[in-house]
């Protein structure tokens, strides 16, 4: 199956997805302490049985019953060194129960889950060990035939990158990929509905949900959430309701078929369109669910067509709308809010504090420095490390971990090293901004690539191997050029922010009127726009003067971001900076002669 496929398959109808295996297993007779996977192979008929049920239920999708044939889990049964063989055999009793539906296809999802071990620097694993298990395990479901993957049951979002990036490294297949969540509405590890939607469709997801948490009223508000910050179709499969004990200890389910059938229309209001059970559902599940929303024989009208075109109704994410991202948090701006600012100070150039610091492989400063622009009002972070004397590359992993333990910020992530910047957005747990892209053959031929890798935004800074842009004619052909590639990449002008290109008025006399323009072009033709604040007024005395005029006017032509230090005070305007921006007659020498009398 490719990606196009199953794009085609998602926009046509609801799709069904099986419900539970384990728990159906257990009612078969499966002992606890086994390995399901190698239990499932030694007891071949129960699992067909269940699979063919829910094929006849309606099923169009079957989940391999692979969720824990990772060398880590086999690794408890002694069986780490058979993943190959008990996945090929796995998918294919799948493969068996889907070719037993008459008339349709029913398409097989190779299924994964996280490995029970916890990412450095809270558990003891190495990402890179990490994408290598799950590598493995999508290698060998590849090699058996699977039409899709499943990445479900996800805790930690982390890891959910972790095994997008190994689908990605290993195959082109469609992936699913499902999150389950608390009450709180967040994972366990504390990452929102927004945020996890967001990451995973940047990432390639070709559809994201919910999973598992608990039954389908409880789902709704993680649907919708998921629903206004994506595009891609939208996965429901809960458990049937709440778990309670039976008087034999039992674990049993509180909902029935039918109440779940019609519960699960609320999810389908909430725009979810592919839709299964999870914990206590069973073939009896799916086929109240296929009832409810198939086609019937009255005609044209069918429910399912109504139930898909209420999804459809679901105002789904606009075009307009950036989305950057930490681990636990949002960011989001539009065309048309109100600037936001991205701290500047986690860069060593001229402090002399930091410098010392990373010298002495010590980042309280960066710490200090991150804690600090939070306060002040920093909506993100850029974190620049970029210094003679200390491994930059190093520096930067140890910075992405340790201040996620001080802030939920998103970074921006800054360097001029192609090979620093993969190392941290491959690391880094959210959606990073990357600052910056240029036309430079160097960089827009190595960047931009990472940044549809790894699913990341990017500043686009109008500069050539001609270096600056000569005149405005010119920043907008370079702005066009790197637009035209970043689309052929299958991006869209949503990932990206126009950087203003600010120079320095000490030495350009029209710098601010340039930037001012770019950026007014920008608003016009639909593109974000970010300035580095404090370039404007670089050489000049009272520097925070010049950076609050630049900022009111740059607000005034339609500036969405910028870099700057939050603790300046940014809004009070002097008329004698304003001139000096504006390029008025002797405006320099009467600003310089104002800030003497100060």
């Amino acid at each position: 199956m490719t990606r196009k496929e199953f794009q085609t398959l998602t926009r046509e109808r609801i799709i069904y997805l099986d419900g539970a295996t384990g728990s159906n297993l257990v009612k078969a007779g499966m002992p606890s302490g086994v390995c399901p996977e190698q239990w499932i192979l030694e007891h071949k008929d129960v699992f067909l049985e269940l699979q063919k049920a829910y094929v006849n239920a309606g099923s169009d999708i079957l989940y391999t019953p692979t969720f824990g044939a990772n060398r880590v889990k086999l690794k408890e049964y002694g069986l780490q060194g058979q993943i190959k063989e008990m996945i090929a055999g796995l998918v294919s009793l799948s493969k068996q129960a889907a070719a037993s539906a008459e008339g349709r296809k029913v398409y097989v999802a190779g299924d994964l889950t996280m490995t029970g071990e916890q990412l450095a620097p809270i558990g003891m694993m190495e990402l890179e060990e990490l994408i290598d298990i799950y590598k493995e395990q999508i290698s060998c479901l590849k090699e058996a035939g699977v039409d899709l993957l499943v990445i479900e049951t996800m805790m930690s979002l982390a890891e959910t990158r972790a095994a997008l990036i190994a689908a990605r490294e290993v195959c082109d297949l469609p992936v699913m990929v499902t999150m389950s969540f608390e009450p709180s509405g967040k994972t366990l590890f504390g990452t929102d509905a927004r945020t996890a939607a967001i990451v995973a469709e940047s990432l390639g997801a070709d559809a994201v949900g919910i999973n598992c948490s608990a039954g389908p009223v409880a789902m709704r508000g993680i649907v919708a959430a998921m629903a206004a910050v994506t595009r891609i179709p939208l996965i429901a499969k809960p458990n049937a309701g709440l778990p309670t004990l039976d008087a034999s200890g039992k674990t049993c389910y509180d909902m029935s078929a039918a109440e779940f059938a019609e519960e699960m229309e609320l999810l389908v209001e909430a725009g979810a369109t592919v839709l299964g059970g999870c914990c206590g559902t069973a073939p009896e599940y799916i086929a109240a669910l296929h009832a409810k929303f198939s086609e019937n024989a009255a005609g044209t009208d069918t429910s399912a067509t109504c139930a898909y075109k209420k999804a459809l109704q679901v105002d789904r994410c606009p075009a307009g709308k950036h989305f950057v991202t930490s681990q636990c948090m949002t960011v989001e701006f539009g065309l048309d809010d109100p600037v936001l600012i991205i701290g500047e100070r986690i860069n060593p150039t001229g402090n002399e504090e930091l410098q010392e610091s990373l010298l002495d492989d010590d980042l309280d400063t960066v710490l200090e420095l991150a804690e600090d622009q939070e306060d002040d009002g920093a909506c993100i972070l850029d974190v620049n490390l970029g210094m003679s004397g200390i491994d930059e590359k190093e520096m930067m992993l140890r910075a992405i971990d340790e201040i996620s333990f001080v802030t939920n910020l998103p970074l921006s992530l800054d360097s001029v090293s192609a090979e620093v910047l993969e190392a941290a957005l491959r690391r880094y747990p959210g959606r990073a901004l990357i600052n910056s892209i240029t036309l430079e053959a160097e960089k827009i031929e190595k960047l931009l690539p990472l940044a549809v890798k790894y699913g990341a935004m990017f500043v686009l800074m109008p500069l050539s191997d001609k270096g600056l842009p000569q005149d405005f004619e010119e920043r907008k052909q370079i702005i066009q050029k790197i637009y035209g590639k970043a689309l052929e990449l299958g991006m869209s002008k949503d990932d990206m922010v126009v950087d203003g290109l600010v120079t320095a008025v000490s030495t350009n006399r029209k710098a601010a009127l340039e930037a001012l323009e770019t950026i007014q072009y920008c608003k016009e033709n639909g593109f974000a726009t970010v300035c580095g604040l404090s370039n404007i007024s670089y050489g000049m005395p009272e520097r925070s003067m010049i950076n609050a005029a630049f900022m009111q006017l740059a607000r005034k032509s339609g500036l969405n971001l910028a870099i700057a230090n939050p603790a300046q005070e940014l809004n009070e305007v002097n008329e004698f900076a304003m001139d000096l921006l504006m390029d008025k007659e002797d405006a320099a020498l009467k600003y310089i002669e104002y800030t003497k009398t100060l």
